[in-house]
């Protein structure tokens, strides 16, 4: 990360990524854009649903292809590119075939790179093959949820899942939350980590450019009236009226509390859950 001259106080302290002196190229590739309305936390009668959401800079779309059907057909990174809609950033590469495509950009791979999905590939960085074909300690990223589906799974900036075991048709993974789960053999994956790692040091630095950014100002519920949170009310720093802490939605909010369906479809395949922080509990 890189700072900026302290020329007012809210400068002092705001950071970029460095990073982005790999973006070799300033518009995108037209044939892969299309426009599209941003989401702005309102539903249909226009009542916020979603806090936080709104304004921003206008966004072009990049078409982005997350489906493994380019097999055995090398591809060139052709250039790195800046996306507004996702942390990583994208490389445009161009098939054999003359077919030019958005993929996520791995990371320490430059113009010129070559990428291959295949069952016979290197298991290099950038190249794709099914689960059932790297080894051990391997670091992918675009994961499949199932053969077929398309990446689903470790897309943004500077994560990565490792490889840690093989057995009865399932590849288990850690994936970047620490949550250890298994996913089918067939499913592809790229080697490798999603670029832009610097992402999660950046220091916004001052409201204006988070307004710049689509995020409107956050509130404190226990600032609020009763009417507007379950914190809001009562004197001082209170907790409002009610006896246990909940978000606006009304979920409780208590340290440790599961949040997850009891009977998701893919519970069966989560061998480990990831670990959660419990606030108030030194040591442990």
């Amino acid at each position: 990360m890189s700072d900026f001259k302290p020329t007012t106080p809210s400068r002092r302290h705001m950071t970029r990524s460095t990073a982005k002196k790999r973006v070799t190229k300033g518009k995108p590739h037209k044939a892969l854009v299309e426009g599209f309305r941003r989401g702005s936390g309102r539903n249909n009668a226009g009542r916020i649903t979603t806090r936080h959401k709104g304004g921003g800079h206008k966004r072009k779309y990049r078409t982005i292809g997350f489906s493994y059907d380019k097999k055995d057909i090398p591809a060139k990174i052709e250039s790195i590119e800046y996306d507004p809609n996702r942390t990583s950033y994208i490389a445009l590469v161009v098939y054999a075939d003359g077919e030019r495509r958005y993929v996520i950009a791995p990371q320490n791979l430059e113009v010129g790179d070559e990428m291959l999905t295949s069952q016979k590939a290197k298991v290099k960085p950038g190249n794709s093959l099914p689960l059932k074909k790297l080894p051990v300690g391997t670091f992918v990223y675009n994961i499949e949820i199932k053969p077929g589906s398309g990446a689903r799974l470790v897309r943004s900036a500077g994560t990565y899942a490792e490889v840690v075991a093989r057995d009865a048709g399932y590849v288990t993974l850690k994936m970047p939350s620490s949550e250890i789960r298994k996913i089918h053999e067939e499913a592809w994956a790229s080697v490798g980590e999603v670029s832009n790692a610097e992402h999660k040091q950046l220091v916004i630095g001052k409201a204006g450019r988070a307004r710049h950014m689509g995020r409107r100002p956050t509130v404190r519920g226990t600032a609020m009236n009763p009417v507007d949170h379950p914190m809001g009310g009562g004197e001082a720093r209170s907790r409002g009226q009610r006896p246990n802490r909940k978000t606006k939605q009304g979920k409780h909010v208590n340290p440790g509390s599961k949040t997850r369906k009891p009977k998701k479809y893919s519970n069966k395949l989560i061998v480990q859950r990831r670990k959660t922080k419990r606030r108030g509990k030194k040591g442990k």
